[in-house]
């Protein structure tokens, strides 16, 4: 006979893992107790040592499905003759350590309990366990009890509270744990956001939708836009009503089968679709889908997820089989409507009714976006079901710290010791709103996870909103500015746990640079305590500034003329008088600052192959280029130049090849395709350059230009032939969304250099 004392350390609290215990050491006849401790679980286990030896085996292989073991350790401990194991009270003190889970997607049990008519739960929208349910969005406080979350004036029923007192029922500690009898109740409103009676609100609903009308529908993290996405007049709508001209919408399907009429899905992609995260995933669509045109404009994609609440269940599987339009309840750049008064101020005017319920969210949280690129996840919006999940930092925070992140794509991260706490997206800081989400999330997560930092870092661009927001609290707390595409690529190395020097690609739209132009298409050096810019594209002016980049045939000029050829290609779609305009804005060099942005260099490419001259939103130029070129065979790069130290990446023979196919009607798929595979083949000289100079052999991949598929495909494949170990993002994205990890580990790494050197 042995006991052993364990701590385990992770996500371990709330997510049903006590009565997992509980069980397993009933299974194994082990004597004992576990309880919650700050910052994990301690458990103590009797019984001879066969059985504890299986038990610590079963714990590590297959603990709860929302749990995760970061760390477990054990120790002998004196038996004290325990015959039963029991669950103990917590003891919770205040802490620099707290861990919540993400919200997760209807697990199959409750799935099973919705369905079945002679169950007491049976078609009741808001059900739940401790494997499933809403977490982040309904916390109000720490740590983690139905007390502190948005369900504590709903009072549980005899038999709610049977079930979440008893350690043998899945909803043992559930704290939304709820039935029709005690707990949250839908309501149907008219366009005006006024009641309606009604016996069946759901019912309603669904007969709104079938008749083409707009629903307003409170969700997990807030309001989704919803219509049946095979109305073409409800879409169009839709669309015109939210001004949203061209970005797609995303749709709901019932199940992956449905999802199967609409596109093709690889069993990574299926892996992704049915994740207990339940992220939007893109996906290639099929010849003729059952969907509206309206949905995603000329997009070879489509944005799919699956229900993940049991409303979205019982709302898709009335449709019959129809997909539903599932699209962020809000107006054109704003943030995601959460607040019940505010969803009916911001979208009245676009839904024609509204089905919501008496659940608060305390905080809003938009859907995560992602893909599969190259074989592997490639993130493009990390959000609802994935924050605040922290992630591990290579490098450990000596003391508290708060990355307020970029411009775009915002998003935040509280560093403690070494883990991340990457916030949800936020999206645009541009307005006052997003704005003031932003800062109303910053003080939730430091209340929440009682992390006050004592060190914010931001970037170094000066107007941008995260970095006024950062000077806003200088007084109290000092700073530490972070170059743009160092972050890029710190980011990168942090997901990794890399710490050594690496060759860093960091290919984006725009950031700071520290020569006083704009920098976007960078090759460095370095690791998380400094860089050296070894290589860069050609500076281009960027004519207009912002509006170089709503009119992508601006910056098409300038690279014309920086390879000093005439405008024949614009002509056509250009006035000669604002072509004349623009050159003498770039020859006065007024508002035409110098950009080596390889971003900015794809939408100059797409303007003179005859994508878009003008865009709805910022790389929609590049984005269709890519759209254009990816089913055409590869082909051989265009002439490019490399000379000097740093090395620059002479883009005067790329356009003047671009502009010589365009007048020949080559067409954008030719033209992109061979750009594409230009830039790859940049991409592999320049590293092999660099590593003959520095013996680096790692290469990591970072910036917003890597969310395209076919380049980051076309890239590994290069660096791969040349002997690289190439890194890209799996758990953030590349974009600015990304960044705020990279301003961690790189202010960790300077912290941690400090204390060292006193």
């Amino acid at each position: 006979m042995e006991r052993r004392r364990i701590a385990i350390r992770g996500i371990v609290q709330g997510v049903g893992f006590r009565p997992f215990v509980h069980g397993l050491a009933a299974r194994h006849g082990l004597g004992g107790f576990v309880r919650n401790e700050t910052g994990g679980v301690l458990i103590e286990v009797e019984g001879e040592t066969g059985a504890v030896e299986a038990f610590l085996r079963s714990l590590e292989a297959s603990p709860p499905p929302l749990a995760r073991i970061d760390e477990l350790s054990w120790r002998p401990s004196t038996p004290r003759g325990d015959a039963w194991f029991t669950i103990e009270p917590s003891e919770i003190a205040a802490s620099d350590r707290i861990v919540l889970t993400p919200d997760a997607a209807t697990c199959a049990d409750c799935l099973a309990e919705l369905f079945d008519p002679a169950d007491r739960r049976y078609r009741y929208p808001f059900l739940n366990c401790t494997n499933c349910g809403p977490r982040f969005t309904i916390v109000t406080g720490a740590p983690y009890d139905r007390a502190r979350t948005t369900m504590a004036s709903f009072v549980m029923c005899a038999e709610c509270l049977r079930e979440y007192q008893d350690p043998r029922d899945r909803r043992f500690h559930a704290e939304p744990i709820a039935c029709p009898a005690c707990g949250p109740r839908l309501v149907f409103l008219d366009a005006r956001g006024i009641a309606v009676e009604a016996r069946d609100p759901l019912a309603e609903a669904i007969a709104a939708l079938h008749e083409g009308w707009i629903l307003a529908l409170k969700g997990l993290g807030g309001y989704h836009l919803a219509c049946a996405a095979g109305d073409e007049a409800a879409v169009a709508t839709l669309r015109a009503c939210k001004h949203r001209e061209e970005r797609p919408f995303a749709v709901m399907t019932a199940d992956v089968e449905a999802a199967r009429r609409l596109v093709a899905i690889s069993p990574d992609e299926e892996t992704l679709l049915t994740s207990r995260g339940r992220p939007i995933v893109l996906l290639q669509k099929r010849a003729k889908p059952r969907v509206a045109h309206s949905v995603a404009p000329g997009n070879p994609r489509l944005g799919v997820m699956l229900p993940y609440t049991p409303l979205h269940y019982l709302l898709a599987r009335a449709m019959n089989g129809e997909p539903l339009v599932m699209t962020s309840g809000n107006r054109s750049d704003e943030p995601i409507v959460y607040d019940d008064a505010d969803a009916i101020k911001r979208l009245s005017g676009i839904a024609d009714r509204f089905l919501t319920h008496d659940r608060p969210i305390h905080m809003r949280c938009d859907d995560s976006v992602t893909r599969v690129t190259a074989g592997a996840e490639a993130p493009i919006r990390r959000s609802r079901g994935s924050a605040p999940r922290p992630l591990p930092l290579p490098i450990a925070c000596p003391r508290p710290i708060l990355a307020v992140g970029a411009h775009q794509k915002a998003t935040f991260a509280l560093g403690r010791q070494r883990e991340a706490l990457i916030s949800h997206h936020i999206g645009d800081l541009d307005h006052y709103e997003a704005y003031r989400s932003f800062t109303l999330a910053v003080a939730h997560y430091e209340r929440l996870f009682a992390c006050t930092p004592e060190l914010i870092v931001h970037d170094m661009h000066p107007d941008y909103a995260s970095t006024r927001y950062a000077l806003e609290r200088s007084n109290e707390i000092p700073l530490m500015a972070v170059q743009h595409h160092h972050a890029h690529v710190a980011s990168c190395m942090a997901e990794h746990g890399l710490a050594e020097p690496v060759i860093g690609v960091a290919f984006d739209g725009s950031g700071y640079g520290l020569d006083g132009t704009i920098w976007g298409g960078e090759f460095l050096v370095g690791d998380y305590r400094g860089f050296c810019r070894r290589a860069h594209f050609r500076p281009v002016a960027l004519p207009g500034g912002e509006q170089a980049i709503r009119e992508p045939w601006r910056i098409a000029a300038a690279h014309l003329l920086d390879a000093g050829l005439d405008f024949e290609l614009l002509r056509a779609r250009v006035s000669e008088q604002a072509l004349a305009a623009l050159t003498r804005q770039i020859e006065r060099r007024l508002n035409a600052p110098l950009a080596s942005s390889v971003g900015r260099l794809f939408d100059a490419v797409a303007a003179l192959a005859g994508v878009r001259d003008r865009v709805a939103y910022e790389g929609q130029a590049a984005v269709e280029l890519e759209w254009a070129a990816e089913n055409e065979m590869a082909s051989e790069p265009y002439p490019f130049a490399l000379s000097g130290d740093p090395i620059v990446v002479d883009t005067r023979p790329i356009i003047a090849a671009v502009a010589a196919y365009a007048r020949l009607n080559r067409g954008a798929r030719v033209i992109g395709r061979r750009f594409h595979a230009t830039m790859a083949e940049v991409v592999a000289q320049v590293c092999a350059r660099m590593a003959d100079a520095t013996g680096l052999e790692k290469v990591v991949l970072s910036g917003g230009v890597f969310l395209n598929a076919l380049l980051a495909r076309d890239v590994l494949s290069r660096l791969d032939r040349g002997g690289f170990q190439v890194f890209r993002h799996r758990l953030v994205p590349p974009s600015d969304a990304g960044l705020c990890l990279g301003q961690l580990a790189i202010a960790a790494a300077a912290d941690e250099s400090r204390r060292i050197n006193r």
